[in-house]
């Protein structure tokens, strides 16, 4: 099993550095979680499509590369998003020391994300090493903003993992899963929010770039949070990147409305990332503001986790009352992040919770796709495997 293990990652991976935007290559994953579905009209739609040609789909959005294998947020890892059928990749958008944009999911995660702690600049980070003691896990923190831009690009992108019961940072590097720095040699190529927008151009791909809340206090020594907005849209006026193939997106509503406001053509398309804590998908009461409210204020396109949008009425999965205020008030629906929860046999975890009473394996994930899709009515769905979601998009025609 291990050695067909290392020959299907080793296929996967051996695509050209030249990707031409209309090479899609799905991998065997769409066609077995096809044979994991229980018999019915669907599973027959889409046993059909297995093998046939694949499009490229605006559906299918690539959720920092394609991170279910590669370091997230790396150009391996964007490549093969788009080797994938994924019509829009995201870079997550962060600052340096020296205040230039870069590609990275958090401000503070270099310490699990890259090889920093194996290099000199471990030294710059906002916290060393520090071994696991007395109950106490190993910790570091190493920010975006400890390092200038050319000490970023001088390090190598990994999986996303630490060993907390490490003695040392070696140790606390491989992460929890020693076997993928075997298997996958798990570097990647680290890059500027600008060389992203180069690459996905090249790609054919169109951009859906996050404006990460800073960890550093606002101001940074001059550099306000509205200059961090308007610095992210700059970058792809400088490219000469049309509006309309550019979502820009923040969990922070404050930055989506500056958008709105100063750059109308990108805010358009601006996504709220709707990660409020006191939401309940169920109850209407606590949709603060109100979906009415944030149409106002120039709200177009609102992304919440896929388990707000789902819902349970009588064992079937059914559009939640928050799906429905949301189309109702005339905004479109994206949605995240499928291919993040593990094999799907104990209900899903935390992106399937409202509906976990009848996710029961992964033969489950495409029917959840095929509501979001149908029944909600979403405009796309992230995903850390985007052949998942391009395969089922292209079998039914979706843009």
């Amino acid at each position: 099993m291990r050695h067909l293990t290392i020959v299907f990652a080793t296929f996967l991976i051996a695509f050209p550095t030249a990707l031409h935007a209309d090479t899609i290559e799905l991998g065997p994953r769409p066609a077995w979680l096809v044979s994991q579905m229980a018999d019915s009209d669907l599973k027959d739609k889409l046993k059909s499509c297995i093998g046939q040609p694949t499009k490229r789909t605006l559906f299918s959005i690539s959720h920092r590369g394609a991170p279910l294998q590669f370091p997230e947020h790396t150009e391996e890892g964007y490549r093969a998003g788009a080797l994938m059928g994924a019509g829009i990749l995201e870079c997550d958008v962060t600052f340096t020391k020296d205040k230039e944009l870069v590609c990275r999911h958090s401000q503070n995660d270099l310490h699990t994300t890259t090889n920093v702690l194996a290099t000199d600049l471990a030294a710059n980070c906002t916290a060393a090493f520090t071994p696991a003691s007395g109950g106490n896990p190993a910790s570091a923190e190493c920010r975006t903003s400890d390092l200038t831009l050319d000490e970023f690009k001088s390090l190598r992108g990994k999986m996303d993992s630490a060993d907390k019961t490490a003695q040392s940072a070696e140790d606390y590097l491989n992460g929890t899963a020693p076997w993928r720095t075997e298997l996958y040699g798990l570097t990647g190529t680290l890059l500027t929010h600008a060389e992203s927008i180069a690459l996905f151009k090249d790609l054919g791909v169109k951009f859906t770039p996050e404006l990460k809340a800073p960890k550093v206090a606002m101001p940074y020594e001059g550099f306000t949070q509205s200059d961090y907005a308007q610095k992210l849209i700059d970058d792809y006026k400088a490219a000469g990147i049309p509006a309309e193939d550019v979502f820009p997106q923040s969990f922070n509503l404050q930055d989506v409305r500056y958008w709105v406001e100063n750059e109308p053509e990108f805010g358009k398309q601006a996504v709220y990332l709707d990660g409020r804590r006191d939401l309940n998908p169920m109850d209407p009461s606590t949709f603060s503001p109100s979906m009415a409210e944030l149409k106002e204020m120039g709200v177009n396109y609102l992304a919440p986790p896929l388990f707000v949008l789902l819902a349970l009425e009588d064992g079937k999965i059914v559009p939640s009352p928050y799906a429905k205020a949301a189309k109702a008030a005339g905004l479109d629906l994206i949605t995240w992040t499928l291919e993040r929860s593990g094999p799907l046999d104990a209900g899903g975890g935390w992106y399937y919770q409202t509906i976990g009473d009848v996710i029961d394996g992964d033969g489950r994930m495409l029917e959840v796709v095929d509501v979001l899709a149908k029944d909600v009515g979403v405009m796309g769905i992230f995903s850390d495997w985007p052949a998942t979601t391009s395969f089922y998009a292209s079998c039914m025609g979706l843009p």
